[in-house]
């Protein structure tokens, strides 16, 4: 293989002005400024001389260079040898007067010419065929001297250094020497020795244009050594591609022939082939077809592959083209999710406001009901102790005793006071059938109710200031929802995902207790949840949501009574535990129609809300316990005391036996909302059976008790006896039943006759359709059949 030849870089080397002016351009043959003339003679090197003495010796081949620079320097010998000759025989004419010192110089000169000229052959570039053409023409041209010629020209030097052994500096010197030198450059022997050669310290003055000429033809020089190069590098290089494509054409010869290649391989008879059989071929073929089917079947699994790709980014593509644009899709989730944190930070920071206004609210509420109940228990004991003194036959009047009475007269004037007070007030309305003792004595002294406004306004007042400084975007609870409504219509599945309506309650959590605030459903003149704003908002927000069926079981739809069972019901539960009055029928009746509207109508998912709605009604039925227990008093007097009409043990006897009817009543209410053996047991067991029935077998019959009878007749819920099959009441019912038949039976024999028809009608309203059947044929009033 053959091997790159390495890239010479030439350094200009800066010779004798001599040596640069044999490097100018060449001058045209016959030229007569070659010929120098002692008159002229520092005007211009002598590039005549030169040349021909370039010409005369023989030219040292240094390698291959490039065959233009070798045919240059022919082309200058053949041309300079007639100039030399001429030039000399001017020489000749100019005398023989200063021979010795021109030969001296000409061998000098000589000296810087001839290394001139080997500096210019290492220089050059040729290949192998120019460099032997070269030589053939030198060698027709130059003649090598001899060894005695040249010992004979050394010693004809030496003669003239003894002769004269300094170098003039006159002009005329110079021509001479001039003329010296280009005849000591005709003369090859005249050259000196090496240590004899004399060193110049200084270079030769040239003229501008010699120094342009030397300039020019150096840069010349340069760029032809260099585009020398360059086309060398590239025949080299073409070699090489040459080579390998030839061995490419004779490795994969089966190949091109495959491929319907025009080229042929010639078969070479020298190269000998193994054996070849049919067994060897047809395993060749069985291994390569058996090659050709597993790459068969590697590429089918990539095509395979690739039709997985292309579906793939198919799918992807117009997922991405249906879905709204992801920058946008991040800025409105990261927007909500700093709203959200936002939002979270106001309320933890509201909180602890809100429950210290709820917690100022309750106890003053707390403290009012407590009043009321404290009083009602006092005035009952002080009115009881007063009667008892009155019914006392030995009654002795001591000091002690004195100032009982007078406490005692005090708080009974008191009372009487209030009662007239609503007695005026019901005649002023109209109401004549009112009962002594229905009435819920909640009346407070004017300076105390002034007290308590104060409070309640001043609670309210810090109500309003408590989101006084936060943007309606973070308190109001429909500019929220309306977030909320955004990101469900805008990614409804992120947010489905997220489970946002499990949040949305606790979020709105403090908001809707901030609302609940002066909410009083004890009251009957207390706003409905249905009216109330945030109701509103989230009924709003629960109707534009647009779910499919597979999401309502837990979507929006929750909402609201998620809201109710966290929020509402447990506020409830402390009204009733702490400030309902059982005995208050107008307490009862608005706490009766907010418990339906949340227990019925908002209770869609029965196991969220079991729990809550639970210790609500165990808290209902508890505190009706602790009322019939406590506030239930009814006394017993001997028949002297209570035969006079306007007695006061009668007065008192009376009113406390409609009061416990006002809670038998009241209790009843609660028909539908609590079972139906919880009410039996507390009206029926423990309040009829145990009071009322007791206080009616005390009292004499006639048209009073009858009408008592009615007015516990009429508390009893229609629905313990809607079955038509049945002829025998409830069991709880049984001692009222007889009280009714004993009564009937004593009216039967009196003036009061006609009211055992009301008794019948009350047996056979309370389904006792037997005992009734039983007492009209034992007494024979078979007109009172038509009413069974």
């Amino acid at each position: 293989m053959a091997h790159r030849p390495k890239r010479t870089f030439r350094q200009r080397a800066a010779d004798s002005s001599d040596s640069d002016g044999a490097e100018e351009s060449p001058a045209e043959p016959g030229a007569p400024r070659e010929v120098a003339a002692p008159g002229s003679a520092e005007e211009g090197p002598p590039s005549g001389g030169g040349r021909a003495r370039m010409a005369g010796r023989p030219h040292r081949v240094r390698g291959p260079r490039g065959r233009g620079r070798v045919w240059a320097s022919s082309r200058r010998a053949k041309e300079a040898a007639p100039r030399a000759d001429e030039g000399s025989g001017v020489q000749g004419d100019a005398g023989k007067k200063g021979e010795s010192r021109v030969l001296d110089v000409s061998t000098d000169e000589e000296d810087e010419i001839h290394h001139s000229s080997e500096s210019k052959d290492d220089q050059g570039l040729s290949s192998d065929s120019s460099s032997s053409l070269g030589e053939k023409e030198l060698s027709s041209t130059v003649k090598i001297p001899d060894a005695a010629f040249i010992q004979a020209a050394r010693r004809k030097r030496e003669l003239a250094r003894a002769q004269d052994d300094y170098i003039s500096l006159d002009v005329e010197h110079t021509s001479t020497v001039s003329g010296m030198k280009k005849e000591s450059e005709d003369d090859p022997e005249s050259e000196p020795d090496d240590h004899e050669k004399r060193i110049p310290f200084t270079l030769k003055p040239q003229t501008f244009r010699q120094r342009m000429a030397e300039e020019s033809i150096s840069r010349n020089e340069e760029t032809s050594e260099e585009s020398q190069e360059d086309e060398k590098q590239d025949i080299w290089e073409r070699q090489q591609m040459r080579k390998a494509v030839k061995i490419i054409e004779e490795r994969d010869i089966d190949l091109s022939h495959g491929s319907g290649s025009s080229k042929v391989k010639k078969f070479d008879t020298s190269i000998s082939f193994t054996p070849v059989n049919l067994e060897i071929i047809k395993k060749q073929l069985n291994t390569r077809l058996t090659l050709l089917q597993e790459t068969h079947r590697s590429h089918l699994r990539e095509y395979e592959k690739y039709v997985q790709d292309v579906k793939s980014s198919e799918s992807t593509i117009q997922n991405l083209e249906s879905s709204s644009n992801q920058a946008l899709n991040c800025k409105f989730y990261k927007s909500m999710k700093i709203y959200v944190e936002n939002l979270i930070d106001c309320l933890n920071e509201k909180i602890i406001n809100i429950q210290e206004i709820e917690s100022s609210m309750h106890a003053l509420l707390l403290k009012q009901a407590m009043t009321f109940m404290k009083r009602r228990q006092d005035e009952l004991k002080h009115e009881s102790t007063y009667l008892q003194q009155l019914s006392r036959k030995d009654e002795t009047s001591t000091s002690g005793n004195l100032a009982l009475d007078e406490k005692t007269q005090w708080i009974s004037e008191e009372i009487e006071f209030r009662r007239t007070k609503r007695r005026q007030a019901r005649m002023l309305s109209g109401n004549c059938n009112h009962q002594e003792g229905t009435s819920s004595d909640d009346e407070l002294p004017s300076a105390e109710m002034i007290d308590f406004q104060k409070s309640q306004g001043d609670i309210l007042q810090k109500q309003k200031k408590v989101f006084e400084d936060v943007h309606d975007d973070f308190c109001n609870i429909q500019n929220i929802l309306l977030k909320f409504q955004q990101w469900r219509e805008k990614f409804p599945d992120s947010y489905y995902e997220a489970f946002v309506s499990l949040c949305i309650p606790k979020l709105l959590n403090p908001l809707i207790r901030v609302q609940l605030i002066d909410w009083n459903p004890l009251k009957l003149d207390s706003t409905g949840l249905k009216e109330m704003p945030w109701f509103k908002s989230v009924e709003e927000f629960m109707d534009s949501s647009v779910e499919d069926s597979k999401k309502e079981s837990s979507s929006d739809k929750k909402i609201l009574s998620t809201i109710i069972n966290k929020t509402i019901i447990p506020r409830l539960t402390d009204l009733v535990e702490f400030l309902w009055d059982p005995l208050s029928t107008s307490q009862t009746t608005s706490l009766i129609t907010h418990c339906r509207v949340i227990l019925e109508e908002h209770s869609i998912c029965e196991n969220e809300v079991s729990k809550s709605k639970q210790d609500l009604l165990k808290s209902i039925v508890s505190r009706m316990k602790k009322a019939v227990e406590d506030d239930v008093f009814i006394p017993l007097y001997p028949k002297s005391a209570v035969e006079n009409k306007t007695s006061p043990h009668l007065k008192f006897q009376e009113r406390q036996f409609w009061s416990g009817l006002k809670l038998f009543h009241n209790i009843l209410l609660w028909n539908g909302l609590l079972t139906d053996d919880t009410l039996q047991e507390l009206g029926l067991g423990k309040l009829l059976n145990r009071y009322l029935i007791i206080a009616l077998l005390n009292a004499t019959p006639g048209p009073d008790v009858v009408k008592k009878c009615n007015q516990i007749a009429a508390c009893l819920p229609e629905k313990w006896f809607e079955n038509s099959a049945m002829r025998t009441s409830i069991p709880q019912l049984e001692n009222f039943i007889q009280f009714l038949l004993q009564s009937a039976h004593k009216l039967s024999r009196s003036e009061f006759r006609d009211k055992v028809e009301e008794i019948i009608l009350i047996l056979v309203k309370i389904k006792a359709l037997n005992q009734a059947e039983s007492f009209i044929g034992e007494h024979h009033l078979d007109h009172l059949k038509s009413l069974i």
